[in-house]
């Protein structure tokens, strides 16, 4: 393991700039090679990962804390949403290629020839998380969408986890520039000061971050007050609120408060998804069997010291309202290297405190801590869900199957406008990398609730328009031209089409 020590040191300043016009130059490159040649890359890229899965897992399991079977998981992944993306470059689909043809019958005029691609926005700076080592680090989601889209990338490696960050740098940049990316398609740097001046520089094109409402909008705000400023898309925070509605806790009790405990307290709850209120019609009900689920979850560690003492600040506020009941107790300990221990918190309380105690109890609570919530009537259900959860990642119902009501419609409404993915009779953690994902939300949840982080659809944060009229065939790009090279979908307007427009409807 010499080859990941020592400890890597803050970024110098004074390499900033040449970091950046590297990674322009690697971006130019990038951009320039068809498809295939970037798929190839990002499944070397996935192949390597596979391959240091013992190494890589032993680094993270020191670093984070986090259990083996979860980091094995993990890398999985990340290795599989790689090669993800690289079947979404060979498809070609991604480029959106639109061909309209001279028309010198266009009912409003004679058209042009115009050909529309999507192209890549240049050097992306990706911000990493540290609940997520793997999948939301140095080769996560972010790096991996960009580096689809023909984007090189500069990640800024979380301080929670720098050895496992620069072994997989090491491995990941490898992989690509021995499969033909150019050099430099990928870099790392360490500690936040390198982080902020690298976001301020002129070669960055787009950033990209997952952490904490306040750090996150900070980040935004910097990438706004740019000269020339640039999209960043930043997930933030999410509450995850979960309604069941009476039916089904009469019927299903056991199942929903284990199935919510198991969620809440997964990797000592320090997901992004973790379900922070479950809101019952009966709590004192609900209270044995989640006293119960609880009782029998193992004390874990969480990521480092400086999370668990947020998190004993943040419990300690909430244990300190008056109102509220506690079903599970929980605790924290700290062991002699300043590492927090936990076990699952879970307390009660009318939705009439909920409403009036403000952000001592709707703030979010990383860390294995949520919040029961007791209604009186199902129809108070998408009033509370507007005014106490205008934005986040995921909203969920648990009802009957054969369940059907004006409230529960209006419920499911109401959470489809606050949230990136509206669930039935699930837990938000756990985030499938799949194509239909969406992983993002109306704020605090993102800066930009148009994308996501998880999916092929990720790619498009990175792409812009660029439309090309009148241009001859040889100097168009490959995917633009008329014989097609690159076999991608093209979608092409003929002449004379415009005058049945409006004729099928």
């Amino acid at each position: 393991m010499s080859n990941v020590t020592p400890i890597p040191t803050a970024t110098e300043l004074t390499d900033i700039s040449r970091l950046g016009e590297a990674a322009a130059e690697a971006a130019l490159a990038l951009a320039a090679q068809p498809p295939a040649a970037r798929a190839r890359a990002l499944a070397a890229a996935a192949d390597a990962l596979d391959e240091a899965t013992v190494e890589l897992v032993e680094v993270a399991a020191r670093e984070t804390g986090l259990s083996e079977v979860r980091l094995r998981g993990e890398l999985k992944r990340t290795a599989v949403q790689l090669r993800l993306f690289s079947d979404v470059i060979i498809d070609g689909g991604y480029l959106d290629v639109r061909l309209d043809r001279d028309d010198p019958d266009f009912v409003l005029g004679p058209r042009p020839d115009l050909r529309r691609t999507l192209v890549p926005l240049g050097p992306v700076l990706n911000f990493s998380g540290s609940n997520f080592p793997f999948a939301f680090s140095v080769a996560g989601g972010d790096t991996a969408s960009a580096l689809a889209a023909g984007c090189s990338v500069i990640v800024k490696a979380h301080s929670g986890h720098p050895l496992l960050s620069q072994r997989t740098a090491q491995i990941v940049s490898a992989a690509l520039e021995g499969a033909g990316a150019p050099r430099n398609t990928l870099q790392v740097i360490f500690g936040q000061a390198a982080g902020v001046e690298m976001l301020k520089n002129n070669h960055v094109r787009a950033g990209s971050f997952t952490g904490s409402i306040h750090a996150g909008r900070l980040l935004a705000d910097m990438a706004a007050a740019r000269p020339r400023p640039i999209p960043f898309f930043g997930e933030l925070g999410s509450v995850n609120p979960q309604f069941v509605t009476r039916a089904k806790l009469d019927r299903d009790l056991e199942v929903v408060c284990s199935g919510y405990v198991a969620s809440v307290a997964a990797s000592a709850g320090q997901f992004c998804t973790k379900p922070g209120f479950l809101f019952v019609a009966d709590a004192s009900v609900a209270a044995g069997p989640l006293r119960a689920a609880a009782a029998g979850v193992e004390e874990h560690r969480m990521l480092n010291p400086r999370i668990a003492e947020s998190y004993r600040d943040r419990r300690d506020t909430v244990l300190s309202v008056d109102g509220v009941t506690v079903i599970a107790q929980g605790s924290i300990r700290f062991d002699g290297d300043g590492q927090g221990w936990v076990t699952p918190t879970i307390v009660s309380v009318p939705a009439g405190l909920l409403e009036s105690s403000g952000p001592r109890l709707l703030d979010e609570s990383f860390g294995p801590l949520s919040v029961v919530v007791q209604y009186g009537d199902e129809a108070q259900l998408p009033a509370l869900s507007r005014h106490l959860f205008p934005g986040n990642l995921t909203g969920g119902v648990h009802a009957l199957e054969d369940e059907s009501s004006p409230e529960l419609s209006a419920l499911i409404n109401e959470l489809h406008l606050s949230s990136g993915r509206v669930l039935f009779n699930g837990w938000p953690t756990g985030v499938a990398v799949t194509p239909a994902m969406q992983h993002g939300g109306p704020w605090p949840a993102t800066t930009s609730d148009v994308g996501t982080s998880v999916g092929t659809a990720a790619i498009g944060r990175f792409l812009r328009g660029v439309s090309y009229q009148n241009v001859p065939q040889h100097l168009l790009p490959m995917q633009l031209r008329d014989d097609n090279l690159w076999s991608v979908p093209q979608s092409i307007s003929p002449p004379g089409a415009s005058a049945s427009w409006g004729a099928s409807s």
